[in-house]
C-alpha cells in the first residue's frame, strides 16, 4: 500500500517524513542510512515516502549524525600530469560509489605547500586524505601524530604508524625494463632519472642497477643523469648523454614524459630511435602508443591504483583489515622504440 502523498508534496526534513510515517526522528534517520536496527518493513516504508516526496538528505545534517563529512581530500603534484588524471579517475569512481565527494588540490610538487594543503583538508574535516607522489616523505610521521587523519600515500612509500601507501613494484618493474634492453644486446645503457629525490625514483634506479649487476655489467656513473620528470629537462639530460665520448646505445627513463623529451633530443641531434638509440619509458600514458615510434614502457595501472587507494581509506573507516603498504605489479609493454644495437657496444 502506497502512502497517500500529493504529487506536488515535498518533504524537506526528517521531521516531515517522521510525521507522515508516524515514527520517531531517529527511526527515520536510521532507515535512510540503511541501519539494520530498523525493521525492514518500516525502513522500506520510510524510504518510499522519502523517494516519492523527492526528499534529499542534507550532507551537513547527515555529518552531524554520523560524525563523518563523507568527503576525501586528494593532493596531486600537477593536475596537468596525465598520470594524475588516471589515478584521480579511479579515486572518484570508488568514492562516488560509496557516497563520498572528492576535494582536489595541487601542491605543485612543493613540500611546504603540500603540508599546507594537507592541513587545510584537516580543517575542512575531511574523513581521509590521499596524496600522490608526496614530496614530504618521512615528515608525515610528526605531522600525522597530531592530525590523526588517515592518509594514503600513492606512488611514494614512506610508511609510518599513521600512513598507508599504494604504489607500483618499482624495483621489479625497472629490473624487467632494463633486462629487456640487455636481452636485445645493449651494454651501454643509460638511466635518465628524476632529481626530485622521491622514493619511486630511488626504487627505479635500484631496479636498473640490479639488472646490470645480474648481467655482469658494471654500473657506469657517467651514464646516470637526472631530469625532473618533464620533457624539457629530459632533453637537457639526454643532450649530456649524447655528448659523452661513448654515448649510450639505450636509455631507460624515469617516466614517459622524460622519454618524450629524450626522443626529441635524439632526433634534434640527427639520430634515430631505435636505430641509433633505444628508449624505454615508465607509466604507459595514453600518448605512449601514439608516439613516433610507439614507446616501449612499463604500464602502471593508474586507475586501479586510484581505486585501491580509495578502498584503503574505506577499509580504515570500516575498521576492516587493510594492507599497510600495497604493491601493484607493473607490466612491460614492448613497442617499436627498442631494438638491438647497430653494433656491439
Amino acid at each position: 500500500m502506497r502512502t497517500n502523498l500529493s504529487h506536488s508534496a515535498k518533504l524537506t526534513s526528517i521531521k516531515d517524513i517522521a510525521r507522515v510515517a508516524r515514527v520517531s526522528h531517529s527511526t527515520v534517520s536510521r532507515a535512510l542510512s540503511n541501519s539494520p536496527l530498523v525493521n525492514q518493513k518500516t525502513a522500506e516504508k520510510i524510504r518510499r515516502i522519502a523517494r516519492d516526496s523527492g526528499y534529499r538528505a542534507s550532507a551537513v545534517a547527515r555529518s552531524l549524525v554520523t560524525r563523518r563529512s563523507h568527503t576525501i581530500g586528494v593532493v596531486v603534484t600537477n593536475i596537468a600530469d596525465p598520470f594524475v588524471a588516471g589515478v584521480v579517475s579511479g579515486i572518484e569512481e570508488t568514492a562516488e560509489g560509496h557516497g563520498f565527494s572528492v576535494f582536489l588540490a595541487n601542491s605543485n610538487a612543493e613540500p611546504e605547500r603540500e603540508v599546507r594543503v594537507v592541513r587545510s583538508f584537516e580543517e575542512r574535516r575531511v574523513d581521509g586524505i590521499i596524496v600522490t607522489a608526496s614530496r614530504v616523505g618521512a615528515r608525515y610521521v610528526p605531522l600525522l601524530s597530531n592530525m590523526r587523519v588517515p592518509i594514503v600515500l600513492l606512488n611514494n612509500q614512506h610508511p609510518s604508524q599513521f600512513a598507508h601507501s599504494v604504489m607500483i613494484a618499482n624495483i621489479q618493474a625497472s629490473l624487467d625494463a632494463t633486462r629487456h634492453l640487455i636481452e636485445l644486446g645493449h651494454r651501454r645503457i643509460a638511466y635518465l632519472g628524476d632529481r626530485g629525490g622521491h622514493q619511486s625514483e630511488t626504487e627505479r634506479f635500484t631496479g636498473y642497477r640490479q639488472a646490470l649487476e645480474a648481467a655482469g655489467l658494471r654500473l657506469n656513473r657517467r651514464l646516470v643523469t637526472q631530469g625532473d620528470g618533464k620533457p624539457e629537462a629530459a632533453k637537457g639530460a639526454m643532450a649530456h648523454l649524447l655528448a659523452l665520448p661513448q654515448p649510450p646505445t639505450a636509455v631507460f627513463c624515469y617516466n614517459d614524459l622524460s622519454a618524450l623529451g629524450a626522443i626529441r633530443q635524439i632526433r634534434d641531434s640527427g639520430l634515430h630511435v631505435p636505430g641509433d638509440i633505444s628508449v624505454v619509458g615508465f607509466d604507459d600514458l595514453y600518448i605512449s602508443q601514439y608516439m613516433d615510434p610507439p614507446l616501449t614502457t612499463v604500464r602502471q595501472p593508474m586507475r586501479q591504483m586510484g581505486c585501491m587507494a580509495m578502498q584503503t581509506l574505506l577499509d580504515i573507516f570500516a575498521e576492516a583489515e587493510s594492507g599497510h603498504d600495497i604493491k601493484v605489479p607493473g607490466e612491460l609493454i614492448v613497442r617499436a622504440s627498442t631494438a638491438p644495437p647497430k653494433e656491439k657496444s
